[in-house]
This record gives structure tokens, C-alpha cells and sequence, in this order.
């Protein structure tokens, strides 16, 4: 018998005991797992009361099968007793932990918000003294909850925190365990066993002991119930087969003892085990009994359950009580219960409406009315799969179709945008469908339907014709209020721009404009800033300064992405950053996968603009991987566009045709216009890079001719330089001047600091007037500028050469220098070598040409060149030297003249000879 009572568990003990005092000083997370009876619930009393023997902190919480579908209902449990330190943590997080928990109001916290203040708290209170969370019964916890405790133990480890698990053997879980490690509890062995039974049952015949020891095989509940079960006399013939399953076989044994217990105490104990916590609060109201629970005293006497007086919480001696109790009820007596229960609830409504809908005989609007509430106030708390379940139940108790129709439609629609659960969707879309879904339903069947059908087949044309339709004959009145049709024009507008015709937009712009008294703020300005930016943009960038100012307090995932959405052709993604990293920390804490894949895109384009190519192409792949991973195949191509930019940039001409080749083949046949367009971005800056600029202008002529910024061709503008720097190469000088004309009689420089820089480089290079190169030079000189670090290079070049061919060679040389820079710190490798040969032809002195002297580089330098040469990228040299990226980059390219080189290929050959030297 070990210190605390048991047997045979000295080394479960050890370990605990190592665990607590590890917990002291760096913290840690377990995962407990045992077959049903095996001693998991009393090793958790050990892990405790050691825990406060030691001065530490202990919160309980345990899994409840009748509570699975309420959010955050085991973390409440969890973090109930701390509930008044929550003033120690900072307000934002405060605000979303509360909401979340049900403590407070407030708008939707994101998850990683969620998860964040409750180690927040946790760590607050382990200020005091160390904490440790016992969870018991994790194969019943929420998914919520879940996923916040999975985040926790993550953490644990370099604090004074400790979680431990428990869990059934062979059973799922929503914990994720990853960081946990993993414990498993054995049976008892032979000698345990029998010192087992011995202490506890001194006087039981030899026969029916090793009978107990043959069924128990170690279990040790089993060991200590089997003896009074066997030991009781019965008719010839009537012992249990052996074959029975221990669990089931100690099932009925519970069941016998509870059979002799009052019905008053049979009642409670039922109510206990629906009730799910055990509050004795709720299980006295409840029972509306002035005398309280007094006829628990028997059950407690039975040693079936105790009290647990500091929580003021009913405890069930073993899960299986609890289950063999429900499974012992009548179906009325439950349904009684259930009622009973609902009705002591009066303060908590999601918990009442769950009691509510279980209690339900059939259809009952009333409480699919507290349901569909419920689903709503879930959504606030950013739970997507408990709002589902809420809807599908209350669709199942509504009383007509059209509601039943409009609640699965809208749990398909959740499930299609935000949850990530295709598969879900598409069953909950299909039975929606057949229930005849009308008026809101349609709106919400319809945009679900548009989303899954994107992610089928990609049809564009038919998921736009789908989702317009149902807009125009649904009984909405076009109120702006309506969120059903808010989220439905904001689909039909990305719709529409995958389309990218005329048409499509025309009845996008019908729709939009019934909406009354106006569209709300998002959807306003979105509409103006990105499907034809060069007519609509310019009046509508006050408005977007003031949705970018909302942004550092904005929790709502879908309207974040659409601010970005709204952002993107006025080159506002550097305002959307922190939000869209937000969002991707999110994703990958499991949240929506369409929001995280929507913050990839806008990350990664602003990442290409401002040089930061390792990172966007890092992040372009980890998006192709969601959408393999996550059933979102339409998307892919945004991110293979997103690769193929920055390998067009970088010299990888054959990666980047291969990439856009592979775009184009996808987008034509189902419709998907604006792709197809993208595609000849790639291959126009490949060409460009390659040095050959016939291909190069006929790639970017086909976004957008010479003379002309196509209408509804938004992407047209990231590809004005290109097509004129291409005219100009190849004689096009008429197209080039007709392609300016059309820039500034759109005033294109007034959408952003970019286009700017860009209208003025053309003008630079197609003008011979001298005011075009004063005003572009004061641009150049703008720190500010370089933050466009690919276009600011690029200009820097061109204009260069043209300084150069007046015999301008200072200033020629001033911008071919700092373009050189640019171009190293992104590895664009062709215009690198571009470059250098044009300082070369202006007299520019390579230090690492001969002169006389010994080339020289620093230890750094040095150290730096030989991680780029074995093929390691800046980000990875950064990461390894404790360097910034960018630092990275700046010694790169005072390393290439160095050693008379312009490119990394041919970095560990010139090292190598240097190096002998």
C-alpha cells in the first residue's frame, strides 16, 4: 500500500510526485489514460491532494456527456473559483474571457483572444503559488473548451503551471496532445490485486476470491464490486458468463445497487447525472424541495456519490454510476427532469434551452426559438460548431418547414464559411434543400451553396447565378439590416470579381443598389474600392481611413478580412497586417480556415510589395497546404499566383510559366476569369526578367491593352509598368505614351503612395520634359518610398539607364546603387545582374574588381556567405545569426561586389576562391 492508500501504485505516485515538483519551477501538461475503473479517478485525488499538501493551487473541471454541446461549459468549471482575479488581466483579453465564459457581454472574441486570457488568468493566479488543472472525463469536454485547454498545456511548460488530463482508454477526444505526454495507466499486478480484495474483503471464500481475480484482471473497481456481487447465493446455473465486458458487467452492478435506493434519491441522482456539473444551487431548485437535498444522504451512504463542499458540487464515486443511473430511467422520467432542470436555469439560457430541446416530445417552436437564440449567442463567443449543433437541433423541433428549411440552411452556411466542416455542410445544405428552404433560408442555402460549389467544381457562373437569384426573390425588402443578405452581397461581389465581366458586375451593382437606406460600411466601401478602383477608389479612401482605424479593436473575423478585401488596390495590406496575423495565428489554432486562408492572401501580397518575398512565399505554401488539408481547393491558385510573382522575380522563370500555366488550366474551364488574368502577371514579369519584352508586353497587354485600364480589371494596375517599361524596350513608343495618357486621365497616382511612384516612373521614362524627372527624383528620395521596395527598384533601373544614356552618371549611378541594394535584400536575381552591369557601363568601380588590393570581408560577412552558399534562405540565416532578414540582405549585397558576383549561384565558387586566397 502506498503513503496514499492504494496499491500497487508507487510508481503512478513517483510520478506524480516528480510531476508537482517540476511543476514548481517549469510546469509541464499530462494525458492520464486508463481503461474505465482502473484507478484514474483516484490517482486525481492523489495528483490533488498532494498538490495542496504542497501549497499549491488546484481548479478541477470534468468532462460531461450531457454537456458536450456547450461552449466553454468545462473551461467555466475550470476557471469558476478565479472568476474575481480577472481583473488582473488586461482588459481586451479580460473583456473576451468573460464573454466567452458567459460573465459578460460584449462583441464575438476570436479564439487565440480566448485562449490567450485564459493563460493570462492562469498565470496571474499562479503568481500567488503554483497552479495545477485536473481535468477529469476529457473524453466529454466540450470542443471549445478543448481547444483552450489544448493551448494551455501547449504553454505550460517554463511556468509555474501543471494540467493533467484524464481520459478513457481507446476513447476520442477534442484535446489535442500535442506537447502532453502521454501516461497510461496499467491494471494492478497479481500481488496488488490480492492485497486489494484481502483488505477490503477479509472473510470472502477462496472460490470467490480467485473468481473476483480471474473477472478483475487488475481493475481495481472491479476488485473492490465484483466480491459483493459474486458472494451473493443464487440459483444453480445463474452466474454471469465470463465473456460479458467488465464495463457492462459492472454496469449492472451499479444498476442493482442503485435499484435499492428511495425514488427521492433515485430522482436526485438523476438530476445530478443530466445536470451535467453537479451545482447543488440548480439541483435544489430543481428539485423544489424547502428541505433541501437530504434524501441524497442514502446515495452518499451507498458510497454511490459525495459532496464536494467547497465546490457545493455533487460527485459521482465513478462515471459509470452516473451512466448506469440514466440508463436505468424511463424515458418520462428523464423528459420530467430535463424540465425541472430548464426551469432552475432560469439565469443561464443556452444551458436552459439544451434541457428544454432534450425534454421536447416533437416539434416545439418555443423552444427552437430559445435554440436559434442560443446558436447566435454561441457564434458571439466564436464557436462555429456549437452554433451548428444549435441550429440543427432547433431545426428538428420547428414546427414548419420554412423554418426548418432556414435553420439548416443558415448551420450550412456556417459551416461552409466559417467552420471548415465541408463534409457537414453539404449533408446540412442537401436536407435544407429538401425541406424547401424559402425566404431567409434561401439566402443562407443559396450563399452555402455558392461557397460549396466553389469548392466542388469551381463553377463560378452557376454559384453567381444561384446566389442572385435567391437575393433577387427572397422577402428580405433589401434591408441593409439584414444579415442574411449583407453576407450574401459580400459573397456575390468576390463572386463577381472571379468572373470579371461586365454582366456579372452589372447585377452586382443592380443588387447593391436596392439595399436601404444604404449598404452598411464595409460592403460600401468595398464595392468602391476593388472592382474598378481606377474609376471608384478615390472618392471612397476617407472611408476606408476610418474602417482601418476600427481595426486594432476589431474581433470579428469575417469583417477583418473584408477590410483587407476593401484594402487591397489601394495598397493599404500594410495597415491590415497585425489583424491578418491575427487571424492566421487563429487558423492555426484550428479556427476558421476560410478567414485564415483569406489573411494569408492579403499577407502575402503585401509581402511581395514590400520585399519581404522569403516570408510571402513561405506563407503562399502553408496556404496551398490549408487548402489541400481543408477542403478548400478553390483557392490554391491565388496561392500559386502569389509563388509565381516571386519566382518570376527571382530569376525562376521556368517555375514561374510552370505555375501560371498550371492557374490558367485550372481557372478557363470553370469560369474564373480574374485568375486567368493573374496568370499573365507571372508570365510578363518572368519575361521581363528573362530580357525578353515582346512576350513581356503581350502578357500585360492582355490584362489590359495599350491606351486603356480595363474596366472591372482592378489587377490591371500592378501591371502599368510593366507593359510600358516593354513598349519602350521594343519600339512601342505610341503605346507606351497612349498607356500614360490613360494613367494620369485616371489620376491613378491619387490611389496610393504606389501608384504614385509608379505614374511618376513613367512618366519619367516616356517624357523628355525635365519636370517629369524633378518630380520623380523628390519621390525617390522619400524614405518612404523604399517601402514599395520591388517597384522602387525597378523604377530606380529604368530611370537610371535613361539618366546614363544622357551621360547623367552620378545620379545614374546614385539609383542604380540603391536599386542594387533593393534587389539583393529580395534575391531578385535578373535585375540584380541588370544592374550590375549597368554600373559597370557607368563607371562604377567594383570593390571586388581587380585593383591591387585583396578583396576583404568581415567575420560576419563571411559567416553569412557561407550559410547563403549551402542554400539556406535569408529568413533562415536570420533565424540562426539572431539577425533580422533584411540585415541578412544588406550584408548580402555588400558581399556580391565584394567578390566580383550578382547572383547566389555563383556564391560558393567565389567564396571558395576567396577564401583560399
Amino acid at each position: 500500500m502506498t503513503v496514499s492508500g492504494l496499491f500497487g501504485r508507487d510508481a503512478e505516485e513517483q510520478h506524480i510526485a516528480h510531476f508537482l515538483g517540476t511543476v514548481r519551477h517549469s510546469g509541464g501538461a499530462r494525458l492520464v489514460r486508463g481503461e474505465v475503473g482502473v484507478g484514474k479517478s483516484a490517482l486525481l485525488s492523489v495528483t490533488a491532494d498532494r498538490a495542496e499538501a504542497a501549497g499549491m493551487q488546484v481548479l478541477r473541471a470534468s468532462g460531461s456527456e450531457f454537456e458536450a454541446d456547450v461552449s466553454y461549459s468545462c473551461l467555466n468549471q475550470l476557471l469558476l473559483p478565479v472568476q474575481h482575479e480577472l481583473h488582473r488581466i488586461p482588459p481586451g483579453p479580460r473583456d473576451a474571457l468573460s464573454v466567452a465564459l458567459g460573465f459578460g457581454t460584449g462583441p464575438p472574441p476570436n479564439t487565440l483572444v480566448v485562449c490567450n486570457a485564459a493563460l493570462f488568468l492562469v498565470m496571474a493566479v499562479a503568481k500567488d503559488a503554483p497552479v495545477v488543472l485536473l481535468i477529469d472525463d476529457v473524453q466529454w469536454i466540450d470542443r471549445a473548451s478543448a481547444v483552450v485547454l489544448s493551448f494551455i498545456a501547449r504553454r505550460a511548460e517554463g511556468r509555474p503551471i501543471g494540467l493533467v488530463a484524464f481520459s478513457r482508454l481507446d476513447t476520442e477526444s477534442f484535446l489535442n496532445r500535442r506537447g502532453m505526454v502521454d501516461v497510461v495507466v496499467q491494471p494492478l499486478g497479481d500481488e496488488a490485486s490480492e492485497q486489494l480484495v484481502d483488505a477490503n474483503f477479509p472473510d470472502l471464500p477462496a472460490h470467490v476470491r480467485q473468481r473476483v481475480l480471474n473477472l478483475a484482471q487488475g481493475n481495481p473497481l472491479a476488485l473492490m464490486e465484483l466480491p459483493t456481487a459474486l458472494n451473493v447465493p443464487g440459483p444453480p446455473g445463474t452466474d454471469e458468463p465470463e465473456v460479458v465486458p467488465l464495463s457492462e458487467r459492472l454496469h449492472a452492478m451499479f444498476a442493482t445497487r442503485i435499484a435499492d435506493l428511495p425514488d427521492a434519491t433515485r430522482w436526485l441522482m438523476l438530476a445530478a447525472a443530466l445536470e451535467g456539473t453537479g451545482d447543488l444551487r440548480v439541483l435544489r431548485e430543481a428539485a423544489g424541495d424547502p428541505a433541501g437535498l437530504a434524501d441524497l444522504a442514502a446515495a452518499e451512504r451507498a458510497q454511490l456519490l459525495r459532496i464536494d463542499d467547497p465546490s457545493a458540487r455533487v460527485v459521482f464515486r465513478h462515471p459509470l454510476i452516473r451512466s448506469a443511473i440514466v440508463a436505468m430511467s424511463a424515458h418520462e422520467e428523464r423528459r420530467h427532469v430535463h424540465l425541472s432542470i430548464a426551469a432552475a436555469l432560469h439565469g443561464d439560457p443556452e444551458r436552459r434551452a439544451w434541457h428544454l430541446a432534450t425534454a421536447a416530445a416533437g416539434p416545439d417552436e418555443s423552444v427552437a426559438v430559445l435554440l436559434d437564440a442560443a446558436a447566435r449567442r454561441v457564434m458571439l463567443r466564436g464557436d462555429a460548431l456549437g452554433a451548428i449543433a444549435a441550429l440543427v437541433r432547433a431545426a428538428e423541433l420547428s414546427a414548419t418547414t420554412q423554418e426548418r428549411a432556414r435553420r439548416l440552411a443558415e448551420a450550412a452556411y456556417i459551416g461552409a464559411e466559417a467552420g471548415g466542416a465541408v463534409d457537414d455542410a453539404k449533408g446540412l445544405l442537401a436536407d435544407a434543400q429538401r425541406a424547401g428552404a424559402g425566404s431567409t433560408g434561401s439566402l443562407h442555402a443559396a450563399n452555402a451553396a455558392a461557397f460549396l460549389m466553389l469548392d466542388g467544381n469551381g463553377d463560378v457562373h452557376t454559384a453567381h447565378h444561384l446566389l442572385a437569384g435567391a437575393i433577387e426573390t427572397g422577402s428580405h425588402g433589401y434591408r441593409a439590416d439584414d444579415p442574411a443578405l449583407v453576407d450574401a452581397m459580400h459573397t456575390l461581389l468576390l463572386l463577381s470579381w472571379y468572373a470579371a465581366t461586365p454582366a456579372h458586375w452589372a447585377t452586382f451593382e443592380r443588387l447593391l443598389g436596392r439595399l436601404a437606406p444604404h449598404p452598411p460600411d464595409v460592403l460600401a466601401v468595398a464595392s468602391r474600392t476593388f472592382p474598378d478602383p481606377v474609376r471608384t477608389a478615390g472618392a471612397a479612401a476617407p472611408a476606408l481611413d476610418r474602417l482601418l482605424a476600427t481595426l486594432p479593436d476589431e474581433d470579428d473575423p469575417a469583417r477583418l478580412v473584408r477590410i483587407g478585401t476593401a484594402s487591397v488596390y489601394l495598397d493599404r495590406l500594410g495597415d491590415c497586417r497585425e489583424g491578418s496575423w491575427r487571424l492566421v495565428q487563429q487558423g492555426r489554432h484550428g479556427s476558421s480556415p476560410r478567414r485564415h486562408l483569406g489573411a494569408l492572401m492579403h499577407l502575402c501580397l503585401d509581402g511581395y510589395l514590400s520585399g519581404r518575398w522569403d516570408e510571402a512565399d513561405e506563407l503562399a505554401r502553408e496556404g496551398q497546404h490549408v487548402c489541400v488539408t481543408r477542403g478548400y481547393s478553390f483557392f490554391t491558385w491565388y496561392f500559386l499566383y502569389n509563388r509565381a510573382i516571386i519566382a518570376a522575380g527571382r530569376g525562376n522563370a521556368d517555375e514561374a510559366y510552370a505555375l501560371a500555366d498550371e492557374i490558367t488550366h485550372w481557372a478557363l474551364p470553370r469560369g474564373v476569369t480574374s485568375a486567368a488574368l493573374f496568370a499573365h502577371h507571372a508570365r510578363a514579369l518572368a519575361a521581363s526578367g528573362q530580357g525578353d519584352f515582346d512576350a513581356a508586353f503581350v502578357h500585360a497587354c492582355a490584362m489590359s491593352p495599350p491606351g486603356i485600364l480595363a474596366s472591372h480589371v482592378p489587377h490591371c494596375t500592378w501591371v502599368m509598368f510593366d507593359l510600358v517599361e516593354a513598349a519602350l524596350r521594343t519600339g512601342r513608343v505610341e503605346e507606351a505614351r497612349a498607356h500614360l495618357k490613360a494613367m494620369q486621365a485616371a489620376d491613378v497616382a491619387a490611389l496610393s503612395p504606389r501608384m504614385e511612384l509608379i505614374q511618376c516612373g513613367v512618366e519619367a521614362l516616356v517624357d523628355d520634359d525635365d519636370a517629369a524627372s524633378v518630380r520623380l527624383e523628390a519621390l525617390l528620395a522619400n524614405p518612404d518610398t523604399d517601402r514599395w521596395l520591388f517597384e522602387a527598384s525597378r523604377i530606380r533601373l529604368a530611370f537610371a539607364e535613361k539618366l546614363r544614356r544622357r551621360k547623367m552618371l552620378l545620379p545614374a549611378r546614385r539609383h542604380l546603387l540603391a536599386a542594387r541594394d533593393g534587389y539583393a535584400a529580395m534575391g531578385a536575381t535578373p535585375w540584380l545582374t541588370r544592374t550590375q552591369h549597368e554600373l559597370r557601363a557607368a563607371g562604377h568601380q567594383w570593390t571586388g574588381e581587380p585593383s591591387g588590393d585583396r578583396v576583404t570581408l568581415t567575420s560576419q560577412e563571411v559567416e553569412i556567405a557561407k550559410l547563403a552558399a549551402s542554400g539556406l534562405t535569408n529568413k533562415q540565416i536570420a533565424k540562426r545569426m539572431y539577425l533580422s532578414p533584411r540585415t541578412v540582405g544588406a550584408h548580402l549585397y555588400r558581399v556580391f561586389p565584394k567578390l566580383g558576383i550578382s547572383s547566389r549561384a555563383a556564391l560558393r565558387d567565389a567564396l571558395s576562391r576567396h577564401l583560399d586566397d
